[in-house]
């Protein structure tokens, strides 16, 4: 394999690996929002979660990390739609938050 096969494949490689982390950071945003949604007993909506920014940032440990914001959807009386964000610092949930809503009793 000479130097420009290598060069050429680096950003194949590079790209895979990001799509392979966006998928797992998918994966613990969307099970984030689930849980968010049965603590306060509200149902998760469409059951999926949308990436709306990317970013750098750098975590606990001072390390440098892909900071992704993701929006869900959810219902406080079934038949309205609210909004949530999520923000995940790698693989870890930095923030939840989700738009006021009525507490059924």
């Amino acid at each position: 394999m000479d130097p420009l096969d290598l060069l050429l494949l680096l950003p194949l490689v590079a790209l895979a690996m990001f799509w392979s982390d966006s998928l797992r950071a998918l994966e613990i945003a969307r099970n984030a929002g689930k849980k968010a949604c049965l603590r306060e007993c509200v149902q998760f909506l469409d059951d999926t979660v949308t990436v709306s920014a990317l970013a750098l940032g750098r975590d606990a440990q001072g390390r440098m990390a892909i900071r992704r914001t993701y929006r869900f959807e959810f219902s406080d009386t079934g038949d309205n739609r609210l909004e949530g964000t999520l923000i995940l610092l790698g693989a870890r949930v930095e923030s939840i938050e989700m738009e006021p809503f009525r507490f059924l009793q």
